[in-house]
């Protein structure tokens, strides 16, 4: 057994009546037991992030506090990493990249804590308003409640954090119970990096209703969640008047027209939708492949897929962890075998042992197959002829999801016929649906949520304006 670790709570570690183990996602073995936060110790920490706020943090420090952390980071990136290939089953090699983009969202959120401003609004065009000046300022919500995944541990965590703060928020954190641990570690190095007590409080534990009893607490002003449309809906329901950002599910299309480099097309799209076990919300999951060019690209889509290496998270030389549950491989597994009997053929057939499932590559799949029409969180895709690129789009936006979507093609007006006609938050071209810069704007529509991420655009999520206006003597 690890080590014990309780909630991060006011600047003290908080343990209750109750823990849990958190495991290594490969072996099964324990790493850790976790407090299981009580409803007294929930109340607490939004009451610890209420008295925070009674202190507020300069503009200067704020920004002060965001760059030391990312330099702590690469202090400890290699216990992040290894931190987050052991709770999180995620390859070395993509935790050790994700340290590294956690470093360039504590700077982008501490470029927006120095450069958020307000406007002046032009009221003086008004009749009776020509001695009036209208200013606006922005003003943090107060208390913000993040609710992150188990995929990016430490980068999605940094998303909300980030920019709460660099806002001027305080915030309570409610990491996934499967991945705590980089979390609590996380709250530490913001301290040693002079974050006051009750500006960041980690809540754990496993149970539903600790996210719930938060959402519910009137003490929070606003509220930021990552993971599945169901839940998202379930929060936004019970949020009442309070701002929510939700970033939720996708089953990501990619599409690649006969103009492409196939060659690069395939060793993407072979790397995006099984890497990390395809557990990340923008993975490529569809395939639309121009018909003329199916076969070629088939072939060295199956190839690029025959490299990957699938094992071990902690060997740096792993493509393919295993998936964050044993349960979630027998679902994946069980999706891929009802598309099977319902005519799907196997291009690539991967086995499950325990967690880990082998990539899978199906063709002659139809939209209404669970592995097309919902989110697969899996190691696996479907590949599909298209005759006409507009025939492309049109499947494409046969989802209620819609959050990134990838295009190979060379040619400018169809990259641009993409851009104006995909019905999701971001056109990728000539590379696949799961790319993301961490200044760019992020979020979806329809079933993939409400609200963007990316630290110069949450930042006005996590703030409100005020407008004040002066009517000048005379």
């Amino acid at each position: 057994m690890g080590t014990r670790w309780g909630s991060h709570i006011g600047g003290n570690e908080r343990f209750g009546e109750k823990h849990y183990t958190v495991t290594h996602k490969f072996t099964g073995e324990p790493l850790a037991e976790v407090a299981e936060a009580s409803a007294e110790l929930l109340g607490e920490a939004v009451k610890a992030a209420q008295a925070a706020l009674s202190r507020p943090l300069s503009v200067h420090q704020r920004y002060q506090i965001l760059e030391r952390t990312a330099e702590l980071l690469g202090e400890h990136s290699e216990d992040l990493a290894l931190t987050m290939a052991r709770e999180a089953g995620k390859p070395l090699k993509d935790a050790r990249t994700e340290v590294a983009r956690g470093q360039q969202t504590l700077r982008y959120s501490a470029l927006a804590a120095r450069t958020l401003h307000g406007e002046e609004i032009p009221v003086r065009g008004n009749p009776g308003s020509e001695n009036r000046v209208a200013l606006t300022f922005r003003k943090p919500y107060g208390v913000v409640l993040a609710i992150t995944p188990f995929n990016f541990p430490l980068n999605l965590v940094l998303h909300k954090v980030g920019p709460a703060i660099a806002g001027g928020n305080a915030v309570v954190l409610k990491p996934a119970p499967a991945t705590p641990l980089t979390a609590l570690k996380l709250a530490r190095i913001m301290a040693d990096a002079g974050l006051p007590e009750g500006w960041l409080n980690v809540v754990t534990g496993a149970s539903p209703e600790i996210g719930a009893q938060l959402v519910a607490n009137p003490g929070v002003r606003l509220i930021s969640f990552t993971g599945s449309a169901a839940v998202g809906d379930i929060i936004r329901k019970n949020a009442g008047l309070r701002p929510v950002l939700l970033e939720l599910g996708n089953n990501s299309a990619n599409i690649v027209h006969q103009d492409a480099d196939l060659e690069l097309a395939a060793k993407v799209l072979a790397q995006r939708a099984y890497g990390y076990a395809g557990q990340v919300c923008i993975s490529v999951q569809r395939i639309y492949v121009d018909r003329a060019v199916y076969q070629p690209f088939r072939e060295a889509l199956t190839s690029a897929i025959g490299q990957l290496v699938v094992g071990n998270p902690e060997d740096p030389a792993t493509d393919v962890g295993p998936m964050i549950s044993e349960e979630a491989a027998i679902r994946a597994v069980s999706w891929t075998e009802d598309a099977l009997g319902e005519g799907a053929r196997a291009v690539v057939s991967g086995a499950r042992q325990g967690s880990v499932v082998a990539p899978t590559l199906l063709e002659s799949v139809a939209p209404s197959m669970r592995v097309m029409s919902e989110e697969v969180f899996a190691p696996l895709a479907g590949l599909v002829p298209y005759d006409h690129f507009s025939e492309a789009i049109d499947w494409a936006n046969q989802s209620r999801y819609g959050l990134q979507a990838g295009v190979f093609t060379n040619r400018l007006d169809l990259a641009f016929k993409a851009a104006q006609e995909l019905e999701v938050g971001g056109v990728i071209i000539n590379d696949a649906s799961s790319y993301r810069a961490d200044n760019m704007p992020y979020g979806g529509v329809k079933d993939s949520g409400i609200g963007r991420e990316g630290p110069e655009h949450a930042v006005l999520e996590m703030t409100y304006p005020t407008v004040m206006v002066v009517n000048l003597p005379g």
